[in-house]
């Protein structure tokens, strides 16, 4: 691997550092319109994935068009994105209020378009059945949701959480920002070597040991204590208004699905209950379909918002 990275963003976007909710601070990477373009459109916001940032998507935005203004945010915990006085865990509640004050922040009163990976692809599912006047269209990628839960496994899963409360949580750091890369590169093993670079040094940063860390709150790797509710997740996907666009890659193994948990069978039935769906499965592509096929993703997601 080179030792440096060969690569440059060709649309740079700019940092911005909202206060949000009182006590959070939220780093938003903007790329703006260009000023030439006659387009009317809504900006567009991308929700990144869990031990992910908003930096991710720069290679996505590099192949979109310029005619409207994009946005991606880092979830609290994660980038540049702290609560002045972190707790314990992080609540799926806190992701929802979060997404509602930056929608306001960045189109106070019109609807946006909304791109989610992972994690933030479950979030918007949400947001946007909670909230449907506020979003145009969705795309959610690889947002598989969970497992179906039962009340009974409820108290399992607290003493779980109480147990690892008494535990300290770290996350694993790097001699080198080419080692960051290689992780990247494991994950995403189709990503440009050069992006692997660029990214390992937005995704990580050195401290004062000499060693690379990754710039997100190790309380994130706790169990959550608060089951999935999945009828509550599906009655909120029936209210979603927008036309939603489901992506996926041909890599089934790196979802979450399995026959003993949470079958293929079963995720169809949950798709099944959005009203307006369109659906694309994306060659040689795992679960980082962003950094996989950023311009494959980016000609799709740009037919479906027009």
């Amino acid at each position: 691997m080179n030792t440096t990275s060969s690569y440059t963003p060709h649309r740079p976007g700019t940092i911005e550092q909202i206060q949000i909710r009182g006590d959070v601070s939220y780093r938003l990477r903007r790329w703006l319109a260009q000023e030439s373009s006659s387009m009317s459109a809504p900006p567009l916001l991308l929700a990144h994935g869990w031990m992910d940032m908003g930096a991710s998507f720069q290679r996505f935005v590099d192949t979109l068009g310029t005619g409207r203004e994009v946005v991606a945010l880092d979830w609290r915990g994660f980038g540049g994105s702290t609560v002045s006085r972190p707790g314990d865990s992080y609540w799926f509640y806190d992701y929802y209020a979060d997404l509602d004050a930056v929608i306001d922040h960045i189109s106070p009163n019109a609807p946006i378009d909304l791109l989610g990976h992972s994690m933030g692809g479950n979030i918007a599912m949400i947001y946007a059945g909670t909230c449907p006047e506020r979003i145009r269209r969705l795309v959610n990628v690889e947002g598989f949701g969970l497992a179906r839960t039962l009340p009974s496994q409820a108290p399992g899963r607290l003493a779980q959480w109480l147990s690892e409360l008494k535990t300290p949580v770290s996350i694993r750091t790097f001699a080198s920002v080419q080692e960051v890369a290689g992780h990247l590169l494991k994950r995403s093993p189709r990503m440009d070597e050069g992006f692997a670079l660029w990214l390992a040094g937005e995704w990580t940063e050195r401290k004062a040991d000499g060693r690379w860390h990754v710039r997100a709150d190790a309380a994130h790797k706790r169990v959550n204590p608060i089951l999935y509710r999945c009828d509550e997740v599906l009655a909120a996907w029936e209210k979603i208004q927008a036309s939603v666009l489901w992506v996926e890659g041909d890599k089934p193994e790196q979802t979450p699905l399995s026959p003993e948990r949470y079958s293929r069978e079963e995720f169809e039935a949950r798709l099944g209950r959005i009203k307006s769906l369109q659906r694309l499965r994306i060659d040689d592509c795992g679960h980082m379909v962003h950094l996989d096929q950023p311009g494959i993703l980016a000609q799709a997601v740009e037919s479906f918002l027009v």
